[in-house]
């Protein structure tokens, strides 16, 4: 006779649940599928993926290549719970760090791989669970007793930052102008002497050219245009930078009419309006600023009025422009002018009119927060200008990061096989079933750099194992890693590859939490969606 099962959910409205070993296989899947999603674009020979959003007819829009981790991840629809939790840890890291988005989604991937096959040989999830937490604390003794600090030494310091940098774009697509852009991260971050505030340095864009062309621009470079008539020069300027709508030379209220008994009454009507714009236009003026930049509108009558004042008036400078503008130049955003001696203005040595590629842009040097900069990038096309950008901005975060946190350890897999052993020396050391765990988070962590290896087609099986055994016999102080260049194991302290600490500490450790989380699975329940209309079926 068959067994009866009671019904709880609401199948029938799509509810149900997943149970035991069907929930856990599941959860499991899916976020190692996701895993290897991002799994080829690691290391320094790692593949790109094309994002392409299916949004309006035959527009070429909604096309971008990437191997960031984090937007790849980002932009990828996904309805597995598990898969979810992967993706949000490696928007962590890119909050965090800004760099070593892959390798987090990649190692907590390989990590439930591991606990997969051992819950296969029925070994009970929390057991696993146990054995991961010995394996991460061993795992970040170690990295921790491999990092160095040159903070003391600028100059060793500087050359660890640009060794640092060079590491992070080696992966990504400004990897063959590596010392150029390490170079220009670096300057950039230098100047911003120990404040990790990325709101300073300006990444403008600006197609043609190679991607060589980039430089860095000191002072802040607005993308806007200057009012036609108007000094397109100016030194010692004071700035007022104002949010405030300056086209109220039409009437503005909707729906109104306005009825007229003759032509010179609409003509008193403008006169009107044109005082009243005036009025306001003398407010700004005294303010003794001889730039005066908005985020909205200026019409021509405003524009002619700042001409004869001979004040540059800069219309529509876009809103992130505008903050940004603000911080640099030390001004305060505006937006009624009654009390000029209470407004802050901006201060800088010079404005001018420049010109990158065939754009006019106005340059701001001088500026009063010294530190500020922009990055010109130029490229090919907008795609290539996009991941440049991100690519760089990865840089600049890992770089803000290590001059707050000056401790480096060696990349190219090494640190990985560092932890590794590590962790196998405790696994002789614990007794029972745990051991089975830790071995296998040594086996998750070995992983990494046989993926960097499979990934530029070199035999993953030979490195590994050799990067394993000059490990085990050198013991902690060893620099062996992947020299992908060559296809050989190499000395990462001679090939100069080098890495946060903070980064590599905070890979180990959101990848380790987020697999312990999706481990403690072992039911998935969907809720029903609540019906709509429908007197009944209300969920509350």
């Amino acid at each position: 006779m068959a067994r009866v099962i009671p019904k709880i959910f609401r199948e029938e409205q799509g509810a149900g649940e997943e149970k035991g070993e069907y929930a856990r296989m599941s959860a499991y899947i899916g976020a190692i599928a996701v895993a290897d999603l991002v799994k080829t674009t690691l290391g320094p020979k790692g593949m790109d993926k094309i994002l392409q959003s299916m949004g309006g007819p035959g527009t070429g829009r909604g096309v971008s290549f990437t191997n960031d981790g984090a937007t790849i991840l980002k932009s990828i629809p996904i309805d597995n719970p598990a898969a979810k939790i992967i993706v949000d840890t490696s928007k962590t890291q890119d909050i965090e760090v800004g760099d070593g988005t892959t390798s987090v989604a990649v190692l907590s991937g390989e990590l439930l791989r591991e606990a997969e096959k051992l819950t296969q040989q029925k070994i009970h999830p929390q057991i696993i669970i146990r054995g991961y937490r010995k394996a991460v604390g061993a795992a970040r003794a170690a990295l921790e007793g491999m990092a160095q600090d040159h903070s003391a030494d600028p100059v060793a310091f500087r050359q660890d930052l640009i060794n640092i940098a060079e590491t992070t774009l080696s992966s990504k697509i400004l990897a063959s102008h590596k010392e150029h852009f390490a170079k220009l991260a670096v300057d950039a971050i230098l100047r911003l002497k120990g404040n990790i505030d990325l709101s300073c340095i300006q990444i403008v864009k600006k197609v043609g050219g190679s991607l060589h062309d980039s430089y860095l621009e000191t002072g802040f470079v607005l993308d806007k245009k200057i009012g036609v008539g108007q000094p397109k020069r100016i030194e010692n300027a004071r700035v007022l930078v104002a949010n405030t709508a300056l086209d109220t030379d039409k009437i503005k209220i909707f729906g109104a009419r306005v009825r007229v008994d003759g032509v010179e009454k609409l003509a008193e009507i403008e006169q009107a309006e044109k005082d009243k714009m005036k009025k306001k236009v003398d407010k700004i003026l005294a303010h003794k600023c001889n730039v005066f930049i908005s985020r909205q509108l200026i019409y021509n009558f405003p524009e002619q009025m700042f001409t004869q004042a001979g004040v540059m008036a800069i219309e529509h400078a876009d809103f992130e422009g505008v903050e940004r503008l603000a911080l640099v130049l030390g001004a305060e955003i505006t937006s009624t002018f009654d009390h000029p001696e209470m407004t802050k203005l901006g201060h800088c040595d010079l404005i001018e009119e420049i010109v990158i590629g065939e754009d006019k842009v106005i340059r701001f040097s001088g500026v009063s927060k010294g530190e500020a900069c922009s990055i010109i990038l130029r490229g090919a096309s907008t795609q290539i200008l996009d991941e440049a950008e991100r690519s760089l901005h990865d840089a600049l975060c890992v770089l803000a990061q290590t001059t707050k946190n000056t401790r480096t350890v060696y990349g190219g897999g090494c640190s990985e096989m560092l932890m590794a052993r590590a962790v196998d020396e405790l696994a002789v050391n614990v007794p029972g079933k745990e051991s089975l765990a830790v071995e296998a988070f040594a086996r998750a962590l070995r992983q990494m750099p046989t993926i960097i290896a499979d990934n530029a087609g070199y035999d993953s099986s030979q490195l590994v194992a050799e990067l394993r055994a000059l490990h085990h016999r050198e013991g902690a102080g060893c620099a062996a890693g992947l020299d992908m260049e060559k296809g050989t194991v190499g000395d990462m302290k001679q090939l100069r590859i080098l890495e946060a600490l903070k980064s590599k500490q905070q890979v180990v450790i959101s990848a380790h939490d987020a697999a312990e989380m999706i481990l403690r699975v072992d039911d998935i329940i969907k809720c029903a969606p609540r019906q709509r209309g429908g007197g009944h079926g209300h969920a509350h």
